[in-house]
Protein backbone atom coordinates (compact mmCIF):
# COMPACT_ATOMS: atom_id res chain seq x y z
CA UNK A 1 0.00 0.00 0.00
CA UNK A 2 1.32 3.48 -0.92
CA UNK A 3 0.58 6.27 1.58
CA UNK A 4 1.27 10.01 1.59
CA UNK A 5 1.46 11.80 4.96
CA UNK A 6 0.91 15.57 4.72
CA UNK A 7 1.57 17.09 8.13
CA UNK A 8 3.48 20.25 9.08
CA UNK A 9 4.37 19.04 12.58
CA UNK A 10 7.56 17.27 11.52
CA UNK A 11 7.92 15.08 14.59
CA UNK A 12 4.35 13.84 14.23
CA UNK A 13 4.69 13.36 10.47
CA UNK A 14 7.91 11.36 10.88
CA UNK A 15 6.42 9.28 13.70
CA UNK A 16 3.38 8.41 11.59
CA UNK A 17 5.59 7.50 8.64
CA UNK A 18 7.87 5.28 10.74
CA UNK A 19 4.91 3.49 12.27
CA UNK A 20 3.20 2.86 8.94
CA UNK A 21 6.44 1.62 7.37
CA UNK A 22 6.77 -0.90 10.19
CA UNK A 23 3.35 -2.19 9.10
CA UNK A 24 4.74 -2.80 5.62
CA UNK A 25 3.44 0.32 3.86
CA UNK A 26 5.39 2.51 1.43
CA UNK A 27 5.18 6.02 2.87
CA UNK A 28 6.10 9.46 1.52
CA UNK A 29 5.99 12.61 3.66
CA UNK A 30 5.23 16.26 2.82
CA UNK A 31 5.65 18.93 5.48
CA UNK A 32 3.49 21.66 3.94
CA UNK A 33 0.47 22.05 1.73
CA UNK A 34 2.37 23.05 -1.41
CA UNK A 35 4.53 19.92 -1.37
CA UNK A 36 1.57 17.78 -0.34
CA UNK A 37 -0.66 19.05 -3.14
CA UNK A 38 2.04 18.44 -5.74
CA UNK A 39 2.87 14.95 -4.47
CA UNK A 40 -0.79 13.89 -4.31
CA UNK A 41 -1.20 14.56 -8.03
CA UNK A 42 2.18 13.24 -9.22
CA UNK A 43 1.93 9.78 -7.61
CA UNK A 44 -1.16 7.59 -7.28
CA UNK A 45 -1.50 6.93 -3.56
CA UNK A 46 -3.90 4.51 -1.95
CA UNK A 47 -4.34 6.78 1.07
CA UNK A 48 -3.43 10.37 1.92
CA UNK A 49 -3.18 11.13 5.65
CA UNK A 50 -3.91 14.85 5.54
CA UNK A 51 -3.58 17.48 8.24
CA UNK A 52 -6.30 20.07 7.81
CA UNK A 53 -4.46 23.23 8.87
CA UNK A 54 -1.41 23.36 6.63
CA UNK A 55 0.90 26.21 5.61
CA UNK A 56 0.78 26.92 1.90
CA UNK A 57 -2.08 25.09 0.22
CA UNK A 58 -4.71 24.44 2.89
CA UNK A 59 -5.66 20.85 3.64
CA UNK A 60 -9.26 21.62 2.71
CA UNK A 61 -8.22 22.54 -0.82
CA UNK A 62 -6.05 19.43 -1.22
CA UNK A 63 -8.97 17.29 -0.08
CA UNK A 64 -11.46 19.03 -2.36
CA UNK A 65 -9.11 18.86 -5.37
CA UNK A 66 -8.54 15.13 -4.86
CA UNK A 67 -12.28 14.52 -4.58
CA UNK A 68 -12.95 16.54 -7.74
CA UNK A 69 -10.28 14.68 -9.70
CA UNK A 70 -12.16 11.39 -9.46
CA UNK A 71 -9.09 9.55 -8.17
CA UNK A 72 -9.44 6.34 -6.17
CA UNK A 73 -7.11 7.82 -3.54
CA UNK A 74 -8.76 7.87 -0.11
CA UNK A 75 -8.28 10.76 2.31
CA UNK A 76 -7.97 10.46 6.08
CA UNK A 77 -8.17 13.99 7.45
CA UNK A 78 -6.40 14.86 10.70
CA UNK A 79 -7.28 17.91 12.76
CA UNK A 80 -6.83 19.34 16.22
CA UNK A 81 -10.55 20.09 16.29
CA UNK A 82 -12.87 17.11 16.69
CA UNK A 83 -16.28 18.77 16.97
CA UNK A 84 -19.19 17.27 15.08
CA UNK A 85 -19.42 20.38 12.90
CA UNK A 86 -15.74 20.06 11.91
CA UNK A 87 -16.10 16.36 11.12
CA UNK A 88 -19.16 17.02 8.98
CA UNK A 89 -17.40 19.85 7.14
CA UNK A 90 -14.35 17.68 6.47
CA UNK A 91 -16.46 14.83 5.12
CA UNK A 92 -18.43 17.23 2.93
CA UNK A 93 -15.17 18.44 1.41
CA UNK A 94 -14.55 14.89 0.21
CA UNK A 95 -12.62 13.26 3.05
CA UNK A 96 -13.28 9.54 3.43
CA UNK A 97 -12.53 9.50 7.15
CA UNK A 98 -11.74 11.96 9.91
CA UNK A 99 -9.54 11.58 12.98
CA UNK A 100 -9.08 14.16 15.73
CA UNK A 101 -5.73 14.79 17.41
CA UNK A 102 -4.51 13.38 19.71
CA UNK A 103 -5.25 9.88 18.45
CA UNK A 104 -4.22 6.32 19.24
CA UNK A 105 -1.72 5.11 16.65
CA UNK A 106 -3.35 1.68 16.38
CA UNK A 107 -6.61 3.39 15.43
CA UNK A 108 -4.83 5.42 12.75
CA UNK A 109 -3.30 2.25 11.31
CA UNK A 110 -6.66 0.46 11.29
CA UNK A 111 -8.32 3.39 9.51
CA UNK A 112 -5.53 3.65 6.92
CA UNK A 113 -5.74 -0.09 6.23
CA UNK A 114 -9.52 0.08 5.87
CA UNK A 115 -9.29 3.01 3.46
CA UNK A 116 -6.54 1.25 1.51
CA UNK A 117 -8.86 -1.68 0.87
CA UNK A 118 -11.39 0.74 -0.61
CA UNK A 119 -8.80 2.42 -2.83
CA UNK A 120 -8.32 -0.60 -5.08
CA UNK A 121 -10.72 -2.94 -6.85
CA UNK A 122 -12.18 -5.53 -4.50
CA UNK A 123 -9.89 -8.50 -3.93
CA UNK A 124 -10.55 -11.75 -2.10
CA UNK A 125 -9.71 -11.65 1.63
CA UNK A 126 -7.08 -14.32 0.95
CA UNK A 127 -5.08 -14.22 -2.29
CA UNK A 128 -4.21 -17.67 -3.59
CA UNK A 129 -2.75 -19.53 -6.54
CA UNK A 130 -2.00 -23.25 -6.56
CA UNK A 131 -0.83 -24.12 -3.01
CA UNK A 132 0.26 -20.55 -2.20
CA UNK A 133 -1.92 -18.37 0.05
CA UNK A 134 -1.41 -14.76 1.16
CA UNK A 135 -3.60 -13.20 3.84
CA UNK A 136 -3.18 -9.37 3.64
CA UNK A 137 -5.03 -8.68 6.90
CA UNK A 138 -2.98 -11.11 9.00
CA UNK A 139 0.17 -10.59 6.88
CA UNK A 140 0.67 -14.33 6.61
CA UNK A 141 1.95 -16.27 3.61
CA UNK A 142 1.89 -20.07 3.38
CA UNK A 143 2.83 -22.59 0.72
CA UNK A 144 1.40 -26.07 1.05
CA UNK A 145 0.37 -25.03 4.54
CA UNK A 146 3.90 -24.09 5.60
CA UNK A 147 4.36 -20.46 6.80
CA UNK A 148 6.95 -18.43 4.90
CA UNK A 149 9.05 -15.67 6.45
CA UNK A 150 9.03 -12.74 4.03
CA UNK A 151 10.37 -9.21 4.39
CA UNK A 152 7.89 -6.33 4.08
CA UNK A 153 9.03 -5.64 0.51
CA UNK A 154 8.85 -9.31 -0.52
CA UNK A 155 5.35 -9.48 0.96
CA UNK A 156 4.36 -6.31 -0.90
CA UNK A 157 5.69 -7.55 -4.26
CA UNK A 158 3.95 -10.91 -3.87
CA UNK A 159 0.67 -9.23 -2.92
CA UNK A 160 0.79 -6.98 -5.99
CA UNK A 161 1.54 -9.93 -8.29
CA UNK A 162 -1.28 -12.01 -6.82
CA UNK A 163 -3.75 -9.12 -7.04
CA UNK A 164 -2.96 -8.87 -10.76
CA UNK A 165 -4.52 -12.36 -11.18
CA UNK A 166 -2.11 -13.57 -13.84
CA UNK A 167 -1.58 -10.25 -15.60
CA UNK A 168 1.95 -8.93 -16.08
CA UNK A 169 3.13 -6.30 -13.57
CA UNK A 170 6.07 -4.18 -14.67
CA UNK A 171 9.10 -3.38 -12.52
CA UNK A 172 8.05 0.28 -12.66
CA UNK A 173 4.60 -0.55 -11.29
CA UNK A 174 6.08 -2.65 -8.49
CA UNK A 175 8.53 0.13 -7.62
CA UNK A 176 5.67 2.64 -7.45
CA UNK A 177 3.33 0.43 -5.41
CA UNK A 178 5.78 -1.11 -2.91
CA UNK A 179 8.61 1.41 -2.46
CA UNK A 180 8.52 5.11 -1.57
CA UNK A 181 9.69 8.24 -3.39
CA UNK A 182 13.21 8.05 -1.92
CA UNK A 183 13.99 4.94 -3.98
CA UNK A 184 16.28 5.42 -6.98
CA UNK A 185 14.12 4.78 -10.09
CA UNK A 186 17.13 3.16 -11.78
CA UNK A 187 17.79 0.71 -8.96
CA UNK A 188 17.81 -3.06 -9.43
CA UNK A 189 15.99 -3.53 -6.14
CA UNK A 190 12.85 -4.95 -7.77
CA UNK A 191 14.82 -7.62 -9.64
CA UNK A 192 16.78 -8.53 -6.50
CA UNK A 193 13.60 -8.70 -4.39
CA UNK A 194 11.87 -10.94 -6.93
CA UNK A 195 14.95 -13.19 -7.00
CA UNK A 196 14.97 -13.66 -3.21
CA UNK A 197 11.19 -14.08 -3.21
CA UNK A 198 11.45 -16.88 -5.77
CA UNK A 199 13.94 -18.70 -3.55
CA UNK A 200 11.66 -18.45 -0.52
CA UNK A 201 8.60 -19.64 -2.45
CA UNK A 202 10.48 -22.76 -3.55
CA UNK A 203 9.56 -25.24 -6.26
CA UNK A 204 7.75 -25.57 -8.53
CA UNK A 205 8.35 -21.92 -9.49
CA UNK A 206 5.36 -19.57 -9.41
CA UNK A 207 6.79 -16.23 -10.57
CA UNK A 208 7.43 -15.91 -14.30
CA UNK A 209 9.63 -13.25 -15.88
CA UNK A 210 8.14 -11.79 -19.04
CA UNK A 211 11.14 -10.37 -20.88
CA UNK A 212 10.79 -6.65 -21.52
CA UNK A 213 7.48 -6.47 -19.67
CA UNK A 214 7.73 -7.53 -16.03
CA UNK A 215 6.56 -10.38 -13.83
CA UNK A 216 3.47 -12.47 -13.27
CA UNK A 217 2.30 -15.27 -11.02
CA UNK A 218 0.78 -18.28 -12.71
CA UNK A 219 -0.06 -21.89 -12.03
CA UNK A 220 3.10 -24.05 -11.89
CA UNK A 221 3.79 -26.17 -14.92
Amino acid sequence: MRVLVVEDERNLADAIARGLRKRGMAVDVAYDGDAGHEAAFVTRYDVVVLDRDLPGVHGDRICADLAASGTLTRVLMLTASGTVADRVEGLQLGADDYLAKPFAFDELVARVQALGRRATPAAPPVLAVADLELDPARRVVTRAGVPLELTNKEFGVLAELLKARGAVVSSEELLERVWDANTDPFTTIVRVTVMTLRKKLGDPPLIDTVVGAGYRVGEPA
